[in-house]
């Protein structure tokens, strides 16, 4: 199957379909207009995006319709698409609740609720969070400060900015100790960390593993690590062309070691493809980059770089 004919199927198969082809009805009591909740047995997932995505609230999986299916019936990639193939054409029988506002940038509410927030300091809950439970080094963090990428969520929680092309607040991913998310109103577009002027992007599905990945490299300084927070919206599509602009980009879809992120890693090389940029596959050893940096560390694979900072992975060699 041609990747144009996979990104067909993509759009044109709704997730609610495959639920609804497999057992799951819809809550519409604990269902919204972006999220709408599916049951089956104990099993819940949420679909978002128009009936693009989903996310399981209950664990850590998330994506595409692909991804669905593979989850549901424990299946390859390629029978995946032919699952989906079958299901072209198919209606859900609940419609998709449209919010205009949703995937509208740049909201006052959603730039001034960010405002509002202080960015992590030495000792702060956030500050916490990402040293302990994620174990980022603190040279990795005090530049995203620097950066002005990050935010004081509540309870604990890391806020870590989408941004537009002009740098300005679009949304962004929320996670902490016992929460993950994306801002009320705001607009997946692209966390952006490193290099305003890279040759090299790397795209991962989450801010964390951006970080992460930072890290275990030591930082490149040809590298801008970005996360489109494990969606695809039409203006993370946009802002990904608009970055692979010139023939010395090099693309690298650094997403996870799973069915999704060879999902991701198809859409990302459709990209380079149509840029006429170089493209390549990074692919970490553990299920995502902040996973390997765990790892890493309690095999002691860490060095000490600069005064005052915390561990720090040793870079692997990249291809």
């Amino acid at each position: 199957m041609k990747r144009s004919e996979i990104e067909r199927l993509r759009e044109s198969v709704s997730c609610q379909v495959v639920l609804q082809t497999s057992g799951f009805t819809l809550d519409a009591q604990e269902s919204t207009a972006r999220a709408m909740k599916y049951r089956h047995g104990g099993e819940i997932i949420i679909v978002t995006h128009s009936g693009r995505g989903w996310f399981d609230p209950l664990g850590d999986e998330k994506g595409d319709v692909f991804a669905l299916v593979a989850r549901l019936e424990n299946c390859t990639f390629l029978d995946a698409c032919a699952r989906a193939c079958a299901l072209a054409g198919v209606q859900p029988s609940h419609p998709i609740w449209q919010n205009e506002d949703f995937e509208r940038p740049n909201s006052p509410a959603v730039c001034e609720e960010w405002a509002r927030r202080r960015p992590p300091w030495s000792g702060s809950a956030t500050w916490r969070y990402l040293c302990k439970q994620r174990r980022l080094p603190v040279s990795i963090i005090r530049v995203a400060v620097e950066q002005d990428i990050l935010r004081e969520g509540p309870c604990g929680s890391m806020w870590a900015a989408h941004t537009d092309e002009a740098g300005r607040v679009c949304g962004w991913e929320a996670r902490g100790p016992e929460w993950r998310g994306f801002a009320t109103g705001g607009a997946k577009v692209l966390f952006r960390f490193g290099c305003s002027q890279a040759t090299r992007l790397c795209v991962t599905e989450a801010a964390i593993d951006a970080m992460s990945l930072a890290a275990i490299e030591g930082m490149r300084d040809d590298t801008l690590y970005l996360s489109t927070g494990g969606g695809w919206a039409p203006a993370t599509a946009a802002a990904l062309r608009g970055l692979t602009t010139g023939s010395e980009i090099k693309l690298v879809a650094a997403t996870d070691a799973n069915a999704q992120g060879d999902a991701y890693a198809d859409r990302l090389r459709v990209i380079a493809d149509d840029a006429g940029c170089a493209w390549g596959r990074l692919r970490p050893s553990s299920d995502d980059w902040n996973e390997l940096l765990k790892q890493r560390e309690k095999e002691g694979m860490v060095r000490k770089k600069g005064r005052g900072d915390g561990p720090h992975p040793r870079r692997p060699r990249q291809g």
